[in-house]
């Protein structure tokens, strides 16, 4: 039987590999990157528009949702890709339905987005 860590230690641990996996995810894939230069840029528009903090909390949201679906997607297209790196009708149904996935969450994005800087920019 092996020695069980201490629940601390246990969880320091994890937060270290999900901060490596942040980083990896800035890092190597352009889709992130894309995806942080829209939050820098609506996040100026928050501060130019002076957000109320509900709109900010719903912003942050939204980007969160982006930026985490996104790695999830990329996690599913290496894990698929690692498995079967030939094309194979099966992984590419995998990979589009993730791909779908961010592809619903960008859409829930932009509909907020809209919802919080469409009044602010026609003073509607």
């Amino acid at each position: 039987m092996s020695k069980k860590e201490p629940f601390l230690k246990n969880r320091l641990k994890s937060i270290g590999y999900a901060y490596k996996g942040a980083k990896l995810l800035l890092k190597t894939e352009s889709s992130i990157k894309i995806q942080f230069a829209v939050a820098f840029i609506v996040t100026i528009a928050g501060v130019y528009f002076k957000l109320s903090p509900t709109e900010w909390m719903i912003q942050i949201l939204a980007i969160g949702l982006i930026v985490a679906v996104e790695g999830l997607n990329t996690a599913i297209e290496k894990m698929a890709d690692f498995i079967h790196p030939e094309h194979h009708n099966k992984i590419g149904f995998i990979k589009d339905i993730a791909a779908g996935a961010v592809f619903y969450a960008a859409i829930t994005a932009i509909i907020i987005g809209l919802f919080i800087y469409l009044p602010k920019i026609f003073e509607i």
